[in-house]
Parts: structure tokens; sequence; C-alpha cells
């Protein structure tokens, strides 16, 4: 490149000098240097890896548009009645009435306020009536729709019973009813979040139904561990048990296998409430396991098997957002399962 100098005839060439230099310091001996290693044969530079970045760093899928509240709330409390549907359907064929009543009356209270919060994230209730339009089988929330409209009277039925004492013939088709729906309403959830493009959502989704299964059991052994009576908690002790831990270890096992992608879960709100939720879900199953017949203990347990629960619904929820911001989690687990099926 030539400079320019003015003179009186005119503008003239002035090719640069001596003084000309490309860079400074270190950065103009480096690449001298990096040539003279390598005709020594000494240690030469490792190129760095290269990072993925998308087209101005711009997110590839878009955020999900659910609310926290309302929809992560609907995924506990969908889980958390489904679930105790089957244990109060369990506790009154084994002769467990206060448990039963309290398991009845969880699943009705759960499932209203699911109900709710669906509606309120829709907007207006005319919106869930409209998906009832049509039945889709190959659509979870078509399927979800339509579960819910079964189970919700059957569930109601069956705490109006349990609450009054009347009614009782009918009051055991609809405990039936939904203590069969209700295991299904508790994981239709986890297909309906795993079918979208929502990386930490979809990569899960070998695992995220039996996540979501012992999460709701956990909640729902929580609650007959706050409201029974010590005498008849000894199922739902070994319940809440049982089900604590699987729910840990099932997620920790969905996260190891998604790879990357689980890093979403290591980030933000997701990490915040996913570890809390591994602290109270590991104490209430120790503490249902240990508490025997002391009260306060087992009340403790519950509360801390309930709060847990929630807490890991929401962590899965956050999770969502955080993967579907970072395009990477998006294009690279994509590139590695393509060069996964070249490679086969």
């Amino acid at each position: 490149m030539s400079d320019h100098e003015a003179t009186r005839d005119g503008i003239a060439a002035r090719a640069p000098g001596r003084e000309a230099i490309v860079g400074s310091g270190a950065d103009a001996v480096e690449p001298v240097t990096r040539r003279r290693r390598a005709r020594r044969g000494g240690e030469q530079p490792m190129v760095p890896e290269a990072q993925f970045s998308s087209y101005y760093n711009k997110a590839i899928i878009n955020s999900p548009v659910w609310k926290a509240p309302d929809i992560a709330g609907y995924l506990f409390l969908g889980g958390l009645a489904g679930a105790s549907s089957a244990l109060g359907a369990g506790a009154q064929l084994t002769g467990r009435p206060a448990l039963a009543r309290a398991s009845k009356l969880a699943a009705a209270g759960a499932v209203s306020l699911s109900f709710t919060a669906l509606v309120h994230d829709l907007g207006r209730p005319a919106r869930f009536f409209n998906m009832l339009r049509t039945f889709k089988p190959t659509s979870p929330m078509s399927v979800g729709s339509w579960l819910l409209s079964a189970y919700a009277p059957a569930t109601m039925v069956a705490a109006l019973s349990a609450a009054t004492g009347h009614g009782r013939r009918f009051a055991n088709l609809a405990t039936a009813g939904a203590a069969t729906i209700g295991p299904l309403v508790a994981t239709y959830t986890a297909a309906l979040i795993s079918n979208t493009a929502v990386p930490s959502w979809h990569e899960g989704y070998r695992e995220m139904p039996f996540v979501f299964a012992t999460s709701a059991m956990s909640a729902a052994a929580g609650v007959g561990l706050l409201a029974a009576p010590g005498a008849e908690t000894a199922p739902v002790r070994r319940l809440g048990a049982v089900s604590g831990i699987s729910e840990v270890a099932l997620t920790k096992l969905m996260v190891r296998r998604m790879g990357l992608v689980g890093e979403a879960y290591a980030l933000g709100k997701a990490h915040r409430y996913g570890r809390l939720a591994l602290t109270l879900t590991t104490l209430g199953a120790v503490g249902a396991a240990g508490c025997g017949p002391r009260r306060w203990l087992a009340q403790l347990s519950g509360a801390a098997l309930v709060a847990g629960s929630a807490l890991e619904r929401f962590a899965i929820f956050e999770s969502g957002f955080i993967s579907a911001e970072n395009p990477k989690y998006t294009v690279v687990p994509q590139r590695m399962r393509a060069a996964a099926r070249a490679g086969g």
C-alpha cells in the first residue's frame, strides 16, 4: 500500500519506508517465532477448537411462549392429581379410609388448580374447549385435553363422596375411573414437552416419562404423609422412599444421557431449582424410610417430598428456555447425530 504527500506540483505518491511495521511488540515477532520453532522441530501450537455460533448469535428456535407459574405449576399439579387418585383407590381397597379421603381430596384440589393454571395461560376457557373439537392420537396436547376432560369429573365425584359420605355406589365407579386415567394424566405432560423442538426437553424423551411418574408418586406420597394418621401410612412411607430415590436417580441419568444439552440443567434458575429439588427429595425419601410412626417426622418428610417434586418440574421447565436461547444446543447435537449416521 502506498502513501501520498502534498507538493507544489500536486499530490505525489510515496512508498512506505523502513519505518513501516506490521503489528507491534509481541504481535510483530510472534509469526517469526512460530516459523523458527517449526524449522527447529520444536513444539507447535495447537489450533483451538472451533466454537459454534449462529448468525449474529441469534437463537435458532423460538423460546417457549408458556409462562413459568402457569405451565410449570400445571406440570406439577397434574402429576400430583393423577398419582393421588391411584393412591386413593389403593388406600380404599386396603381399608385405609383416612388416607383414601386425603388422597382423593388432594387429587380434586390439584386437578382444579392445574385446570385453572392451564386456562390462565391460554387466556380464556374457550380455547381449551376448542381443543376438544377434534381428537388426534398423534398429538399429546389433543390426547391430554381429552384425558383431563374425562379425569376431572371422575375425580370430583370421588372427592365429593369422600368428603360427605354420600353416593358411594357412584363414588366407587368414579374412584376406579380416576385411578385408571390418573397415571396417564400424571405422565402425558412428559410426552407433551418432549414432543417439542426445545433441546433440553426433546433430548430427554427416553427418561422424561419415568422422571415425571416417580416425581408424581413422590408428591402423592408426601401428601399422604402430611394428612393421614401414622397407623395408615406404612405403604406411603415405602412409596415415598422408593419413588424419591428413583426420581433423583432417573433425573441424573436423563441429564447425563443428554450430553451437551444437559448443560442447560446446570445453568441459571434450572440449576438452582434442580439443586434444591435434589436436596429436598433426598431428605424426604430418607425421612420417609426411617420416620416410622413418628408423625412430626413423617409430616416433615412429606413436605420435603412435595416441595422437591414441585421444584423438579420447575427446574425442567426453566431448562427449556435456557437451551432454546443458546443455538449450540440445537445445532451441535444435530451435527453429531448426522455424523454418527454417516459413520454407521
